[in-house]
């Protein structure tokens, strides 16, 4: 079987009953199955499975199998009639950020240029008559000034806009117009507030900015914000991406910012050129889809109606591409997602059909729209939004309270907790700090410190009467917990609390935050805990683990 070029896919299209349908080898589940994903983005992240029935027109019963699928694929939690994305579904993302390069290479760069010139920085890529940030550099304020990565900008608001409209031809000016009759005040683009009035020609903006190599947003997305930007050009002289800072009415005018940050924007963009141009690193090898085909296989004789096979398998297409794969041939992708030839063709149709995927000669690379799925309302997840679900099912497991906590200083701050139901429990609120020593997740990441600096510089005072407070019985304890992998404290921090606590490390092997359970000592004998709990929380952490280096690739997580 011949290999599916953009002829194959053009030609199915001209064979389509209108300019808007779907070719006919089209995969009906996989674009239903898109259709919710973004839907479910564009309402936050969470929202009503009844309203995805409205939104999107699809029967419930379609909808229910379409959740069903995702929360099995680790995509979506689905509680009652509620269905909330989760951090998985970022791989998805992850897969086009990396093949797309630019975040990895030039993201170090951007983050120097934020502290150097303490605003915001982004990076962002065309998309259609949008604008897509794929990297973000923000500044700790109380006004913020950032947006998530994926959010989709209509290029006439933005300070990129004019410069990737330099490259635009009549079929973009004609698409572009279209939409504007449309929709006026941009109500197509969440990220945007809707807006019609005192927006400049997008014309005129690029025979000015766009000549001129500058790109000015003077509070065009929304009243206070002004930033600036200027292209980052690809060795071959195309616009790779631009490099944007971003600031507030209160620090700078649109003038005042253009005079005082462009000279230093412009060096950090030649600079980012400069690195585009030297010969790709190694690739890293990032997460490969192959044997997902059979795990959609098996789990669909598992799971029968209840799982959607053909919209599984078209998403695991997706995940084929990545660092070491920006482009791949229609071979490639079945070869690597174990897929056959036939069911790869059919996922790339549909995917260039929605947008998410584009062909050149034999070869295929996602687009930028893949961002839609989801990425947006994920990129913003904090540490104890991907804990929290992990720590319910713990409980539920278990029957006893378990909780999320991170260092502080000498301190253990509690960032995620759930309870159990019982007359006697352990009551701890979120926020609550206790002295690091004397706790079972303190011990765990203070013994993640080098050896030298393990032992708190605070005082190691009685907290009871089993509190170990000798400095060299504690460094041996640090040691013990640094070669097992878990401290079980008992009864040092208060009395008749008996906990048993492991790290939760992020993609560097770093102990961000440690995980336990909390117990009265007469629930459960020391033995009982390591022979009952060990292995439950250990099993908990890796599940944490997993969603957070997903969730960190191209994101910071807030602990």
């Amino acid at each position: 079987m011949p290999e599916a070029t953009p002829v194959d896919v053009a030609d199915e299209r001209r064979a389509a009953p209108g300019p808007h349908s779907p070719p006919p080898e089209a995969v009906g589940p996989l674009m239903r199955g898109i259709a919710v994903l973004r839907e479910a983005g564009d309402a936050g992240g969470r929202v009503p499975l009844s309203d995805l029935v409205r939104s999107t027109g699809l029967a419930r019963s379609t909808v229910d199998r379409i959740a069903a699928t995702f929360a099995r694929m680790g995509y979506v939690r689905v509680d009652g009639h509620w269905l909330t994305l989760a951090p998985r579904l970022m791989e998805l993302g992850n897969a086009y950020l990396a093949a797309l390069r630019l975040p990895a290479l030039l993201g170090p760069l951007a983050e120097r240029l934020a502290d150097e010139l303490d605003e915001s920085v982004s990076l962002a890529v065309p998309d259609g008559d949008g604008i897509r940030f794929v990297h973000q550099s923000t500044r700790r304020r109380t006004m913020s000034l950032t947006f998530r990565i994926g959010d989709l900008l209509p290029a006439e608001r933005t300070a990129p806009g004019p410069l990737f409209a330099t490259d635009w031809d009549e079929r973009d000016w004609t698409r572009w117009r279209a939409r504007r009759a449309a929709d006026p005040e941009g109500r197509s683009f969440p990220a945007a507030p809707p807006r019609a009035d005192d927006v400049p020609d997008l014309a005129g903006r690029v025979a000015g900015e766009g000549r001129q190599g500058v790109g000015i947003d003077d509070q065009l997305i929304e009243p206070g914000l002004v930033a600036i930007a200027v292209p980052v050009r690809a060795p071959d002289g195309t616009i790779a991406c631009a490099l944007s800072a971003v600031s507030h009415t209160s620090r700078h005018s649109a003038t005042s910012l253009r005079k005082a940050l462009l000279p230093r924007v412009r060096k950090a963009a030649g600079e980012m050129e400069r690195v585009l141009r030297e010969p790709p690193p190694p690739a890293a090898g990032g997460p490969s889809a192959a044997g997902l085909a059979d795990w959609t296989s098996a789990t669909k004789q598992e799971l029968g109606a209840g799982f959607v096979e053909s919209l599984a398998r078209g998403l695991t297409v997706v995940t084929a591409f990545g660092e070491d794969r920006p482009e791949l041939t229609l071979s490639a992708v079945a070869e690597a997602t174990g897929l056959a030839r036939a069911t790869a063709r059919r996922a790339l149709i549909t995917l260039e059909h929605l947008g998410h995927v584009t062909s050149a000669g034999r070869t295929f690379r996602l687009t930028p729209r893949v961002l839609a799925l989801g990425y947006p309302s994920l990129s913003r997840t904090t540490l104890a939004e991907i804990a929290t679900p992990h720590l319910a099912a713990l409980v539920q497991r278990v029957h006893d309270s378990a909780s999320l906590a991170v260092l502080v200083g000498d301190d253990i701050q509690y960032t995620a907790r759930v309870s159990t139901t019982r007359i006697m429990s352990v009551n701890i609120s979120l926020g609550t700090r206790f002295p690091a020593y004397a706790a079972s997740m303190g011990r765990v990441l203070l013994a993640d410190r080098p050896p030298a600096h393990r032992l708190p510089a605070t005082e190691l005072k009685p907290l009871t009467p089993r509190t170990t407070t000798d400095p060299a019985q504690l460094a041996a304890l640090l040691d013990q917990v640094a070669e097992q992998g878990h401290a079980l404290v008992d009864e040092e921090l208060e009395e008749g609390l008996r906990s048993l606590a492991v790290p939760v490390r992020d993609r560097t092997g770093r102990a961000v935050a440690a995980l336990n359970v909390a117990m009265h000592s007469s629930r459960r004998t020391v033995e009982e805990c390591l022979t009952d709990l060990l292995p439950e929380l250990r099993t908990t952490a890796a599940a944490i683990e997993a969603d957070l280096h997903i969730a960190g690739r191209f994101t910071r997580i807030p602990t």
